[in-house]
This record gives structure tokens, C-alpha cells and sequence, in this order.
């Protein structure tokens, strides 16, 4: 079908759609299907704009026609389209309310898919509202009780966290990801992610938030006897001694090769600073010094 009939398609549509004083009533039913026969026939022609909106027209008629089923899969390929013309605030809005219409079918996995889809399209141009969308869609699965479903979409933002820069973020992200795993006896992931916290603060230079998360999680008796648990009391004790080549075999480990792919970057570049004050000795010192100082 050529463009022009796909435009006299969209212009008959939006006819049926506007009252008029013949008529009191819209025709969303035929509209609908106007609508998504041109969006089609624009997509086949890469005449992306024009698809885009023309699926935008036919989701808002299936949702009149009380079809949120469908109305989501239109918004879904609007939110495609947005992307392929670097629309990125209508990707956005688009897989988002495409989960809306998703909930409102009480289908919670396409409804948090949508929101994945948006936010995979987003990590590079606005990694922020990716992290979000990403999120949004964990806590969608959680609340319906499908924690083990949001594994990826828990490590995805961590990912982008670490792409920013944002340490600490990233391994709060992780540490959700364990609480999931948890909920639903995914002991492994579980402690996978408890290690890869632990070692995202290793790389922010945090050797205190690393020994806090540690600690914090060997109070967790399923770390507390796994591989996991042995790889990072290797890895601090290494920092503890102040020895530097002892870190970087640590990080080589088999247990750390079986983590994530960002994970195992971060843990190939330690240390990531100086160790030194980090050793027993120096660190007693300084606590001692501390102390000399109190003057409560």
C-alpha cells in the first residue's frame, strides 16, 4: 500500500473518531482498525513518524473498545517506533503506559517486559530514567510474588549504576536482588549478589562499606557456608595484609569468574587504590590515634 492510501486511511479514522452534527456518536471500531491498517503499511514503508503515531491512534481506540490487551501491544510498537526516531521522553511514556494496560489485564510479566523494553532502550541515552523503568518493573514482578523473575532486570540496573559511577547505588541494587533471591529460596543468586556487592565497594575504594556488607551478610547462615563467602573473606583478609598481589589473585578466583560480566571487570582492575591503610596495624593506629584525641 502505498503512503498516500495510508494517509486517507489516518484521514477517514479520525473522522469516524470526531462528532460532528451527524454524528453523536464515535466509531471506534471501525476507526481502530483503519488506524492499525495504516500504522502497518507506514511501518513497511519506514515512514516510522507516521507508524508511530498511527499505533499511538489505534491503542487509544482498542482501549475504548475496552481491549487493554491489545491496546498494550499498540503502545508497545509505538514505543519501538519512538525509538527508531530518537523520541526518547515517548519511548518512556509509551512502555509505561503499555504496563499500565498490561496490569489493568492483571498480567504482570508482559507488564514488567514493557517497562524492560523501554528501559534497554534507554540505557544509553538516559541511563536515569532506564534505572528507573528497570525498578518499576522489578517491584511489578514482586508484587505479584515473581521475584525470580527480576533477577535480570535488578543486575541490568546495577549494571548502568556502575556505567555512572554510582557505587554505591549499584551495590544497593544488588543487595535487592539477594533480598529477592531470598524470598524465594534462590540461595545461589542470593549469594552471588552479596559478593558482587561487596566487591563493587572493593572498587569504589570503600574498604569500610565492603567490611560492613560483609559483615552484615555473614550474618545470613546461607552465605556463611558458601563458595561466595570464602571468596570475599579472601579478598578483605588480602586488603587487611596490604598485599596487593594477593588482592589480584583473589579476584581471579573461579567463584569471582562465575559472577556477572560487569562484576568480573571491576574485580580484574583491584585494588583500586592504595591498600596500606587498610592493614591491621595502620588501621589500629589510627584507631588508637583516635582515641588520644577524644576528649569526651
Amino acid at each position: 500500500m502505498a503512503t498516500s492510501d495510508a494517509d486517507k486511511l489516518v484521514a477517514k479514522a479520525d473522522k469516524l473518531t470526531k462528532l460532528s452534527m451527524t454524528r453523536w456518536k464515535a466509531d471506534w471500531k471501525n476507526a481502530t482498525a483503519l488506524y492499525e491498517q495504516a500504522a502497518i503499511s507506514y511501518r513497511l514503508a519506514k515512514k516510522y513518524e507516521k507508524a508511530k503515531d498511527a499505533f499511538e491512534k489505534a491503542s487509544k481506540g482498542q482501549e475504548m473498545l475496552s481491549s487493554p490487551w491489545d491496546a498494550a501491544k499498540h503502545m508497545e510498537s509505538a514505543g519501538a517506533l519512538a525509538k527508531e526516531v530518537s523520541n526518547w521522553n515517548q519511548v518512556s511514556d509509551f512502555y509505561r503506559h503499555a504496563s499500565e494496560l498490561y496490569i489493568e489485564c492483571g498480567r504482570s510479566q508482559p507488564a514488567s517486559d514493557a517497562l524492560a523494553k523501554g528501559a534497554r532502550a534507554l540505557e544509553d541515552t538516559s541511563p536515569e530514567e532506564a534505572i528507573r523503568l528497570y525498578t518499576d518493573a522489578c517491584t511489578v514482578l514482586e508484587e505479584d510474588g515473581k521475584e525470580q523473575m527480576a533477577f535480570d532486570l535488578y543486575r541490568a540496573a546495577a549494571s548502568i549504576y556502575v556505567k555512572l559511577e554510582k557505587y554505591a547505588d549499584a551495590a544497593t541494587s544488588l543487595l535487592r536482588l539477594a533480598l529477592a533471591a531470598d524470598k524465594c529460596n534462590a540461595t545461589h543468586s542470593q549469594c552471588k549478589a552479596y559478593l558482587s556487592a561487596i566487591i563493587v565497594y572493593l572498587y569504589a575504594h570503600d574498604f569500610q562499606q565492603a567490611e560492613k556488607c560483609y559483615n552484615d551478610c555473614t550474618q545470613v547462615e546461607a552465605f556463611l557456608n558458601s563458595d561466595q563467602n570464602r571468596a570475599a573473606t579472601r579478598l578483605l583478609s588480602s586488603y587487611t595484609d596490604g598485599d596487593v598481589e594477593e588482592i589480584k589473585r583473589a579476584a581471579q578466583s573461579g567463584i569471582i569468574s562465575n559472577l556477572d560480566h560487569t562484576i568480573i571487570k571491576l574485580a580484574r582492575k583491584l585494588p583500586t587504590g592504595d591498600v596500606t591503610a587498610f592493614k591491621r596495624g595502620a588501621m589500629e593506629e589510627q584507631g588508637e590515634q583516635f582515641d588520644e584525641d577524644d576528649l569526651t
